[in-house]
């Protein structure tokens, strides 16, 4: 036993001496150019070749690395026996990657590559203005070479945009708003978020379905148009015109195209903005894949339709210079803020803002206007470019009913009654009933079914006939105020009760009250 410690210690000896000659013999420089000959030789033939993807490219995250990371937490690629579990930020579910140190094996287009995950100790850091993590993250891509072209050009972008489709439906939608007078928040945004909960789909928009699907279509080829767009030489972005009465949908059909995108939405609050300049400095900072909202334009500013006499209509007072529309402080809806003249965006500069060059410094984005009065919008707010799609939100058709019945009291249409579906259809279209007002009566008797559906369609024939008495009188040359007064006082959910007429830019003074007409889109 003791001969084999001496001769080990003899070899431990002569391995030492052998160290020190070769350290003395070869300099550094010669035994690296050395080593990477060796590796050149035994890499030309061999039949793989390795990519490294570092989780810090200098001083930044790598973009890269998190998209592969994301990427290989899906289900489909995951093939490891252990896994790492997070949850991430405004995420609604748990996603699984890959452990340290450990490998699995994909497959794109028959094509198997094999990842790694490498997590190694950092070295001790001297000072630096933005420390690094203690350790070192990296994944490596193994792939043979005859294969790297195809890896290089298509698998590492289609890792990318599966990456980005899976982080856009693990997280929460958000719903933002512009802070007021163009003010930024503590991380120097200007937009507020919360999450985005409006459980409004297509399937349950009370809208006839053919309409919905022609829009379903058209999101669909702008979702998977990029493509088409750069071919084409336009910048890829949507805009969409949602006109019609109030409670007729418009804000359901905003979050039905937002849950069915799975874009985020931005309400902009025009009236909060004071410049032109603040209103690009708020489309800068929006994201890509986000759906923009201009609720209600015709009453956000005064940024009426310039051929009808007058700038605001409806009694309002206002100047046009040089295409800047001031309003009288005495009409605070139209001037953005009670302090008067405080907002003076142009019609130029909201034009340049849906379809100007500042309009392109992202990608795939909607414009969404409402308006409950298309006749007031100015002709170069119409245009395709900038309101691509005109979708008018009309009063409820009979296939909205049978949706709006299917979704309050859960009634197929075999489960009606065919006397009674018939006298549905037969009153609908002259009752001229909006969603909302129908979705409030199905409401307050929607635990008993029957109930609900026989109180429904004398409400509808209770409305038929005020209407028609209406029309009748109109047609006598009653005075066209008055009537217009009526259609508003029918409109309105509440019957037999003070009911408050709103008229979102042209308000009536009577008697030192003004009476406006509500605005506020019902909930399907």
């Amino acid at each position: 036993m003791k001969e084999i410690w001496t001769t080990m210690a003899s070899m431990m000896g002569v391995w030492a001496f052998c160290q020190s000659l070769l350290h003395t013999v070869f300099p550094p420089e010669l035994r690296f150019a050395s080593l990477k000959f060796f590796h050149r030789f035994f890499s030309y033939f061999s039949s793989f070749c390795y990519y490294d993807i570092t989780e810090i490219d200098g001083v930044n995250t790598n973009e890269l690395y998190n998209a592969v990371q994301l990427y290989l937490s899906s289900s489909a690629s995951i093939s490891g026996t252990r896994l790492s579990l997070t949850r991430g930020i405004n995420s609604s579910a748990i996603t699984f990657g890959l452990s340290n140190n450990d490998r699995l094996v994909d497959c794109y287009k028959g094509v198997t590559v094999e990842w790694e995950h490498i997590v190694t100790q950092r070295q001790g850091q001297t000072f630096a203005w933005r420390p690094l993590p203690e350790e070192k993250r990296g994944f490596t891509l193994r792939v043979r070479k005859k294969n790297k072209h195809l890896v290089l050009n298509s698998y590492l972008d289609y890792v990318m945009e599966k990456a980005n489709d899976l982080r856009r439906r693990s997280q929460d939608r958000l719903l933002y708003t512009n802070s007021k007078g163009g003010s930024f928040d503590s991380r120097g945004q200007p937009w507020e978020s919360v999450p985005f909960k409006h459980p409004s789909t297509f399937d349950t928009l009370a809208m006839d379905p053919l309409k919905k699907a022609e829009i379903v279509a058209d999101l669909k080829d702008f979702a998977s148009g990029e493509s088409f767009y750069q071919k084409t030489g336009r910048a890829w972005k949507r805009g969409y015109l949602l006109y019609g009465p109030p409670g007729t949908g418009k804000s359901s059909m905003i979050a039905a195209m937002a849950n069915y995108l799975g874009y985020d939405i931005y309400d902009l609050e025009l009236t909060e903005v004071n410049t032109n300049s603040e209103l690009r400095k708020l489309l800068m900072k929006t994201t890509s894949k986000s759906i923009i909202v201009i609720e209600d334009i015709d009453c956000s500013i005064n940024l009426t339709n310039r051929n009808m006499t007058g700038c605001g209509g409806g009694g309002s007072s206002c100047s046009r210079k040089n295409n800047i529309y001031d309003v009288a402080p005495s009409t605070p809806v139209a001037n953005g803020g009670e302090d008067g003249g405080g907002n003076t965006i142009t019609l130029s500069g909201l034009l340049n803002f849906t379809d100007g060059l500042w309009s392109c410094c992202g990608s795939e984005r909607i414009f969404v206007f409402t308006t409950n009065h298309i006749q007031k919008l100015d002709p170069a707010l119409l245009r395709s470019g900038r309101m691509d799609m005109h979708i008018h939100m009309s009063y409820c058709s009979f296939p909205a009913l049978k949706i709006l019945l299917k979704n309050y009291l859960g009634y197929e249409e075999r489960d009606l009654d065919k006397q009674l579906l018939e006298e549905l259809e037969g009153v609908i279209d002259a009752a001229e009933m909006t969603p909302a007002d129908i979705s409030e009566l199905l409401i307050k008797n929607r635990r008993d079914k029957k109930r609900a559906a026989v109180e429904l369609l004398a409400a509808l024939k209770l409305r038929a006939e005020e209407r028609s008495r209406m029309k009748s009188r109109a047609g006598n040359g009653d005075d066209v105020e008055d009537e217009e007064q009526e259609k508003r006082a029918l409109d309105s959910p509440a019957e037999g009760s003070d009911q408050l007429q709103e008229s979102c830019s042209d308000c009536e003074v009577k008697g030192g009250y003004i009476v406006e007409e509500d605005k506020d889109e019902g909930i399907q």
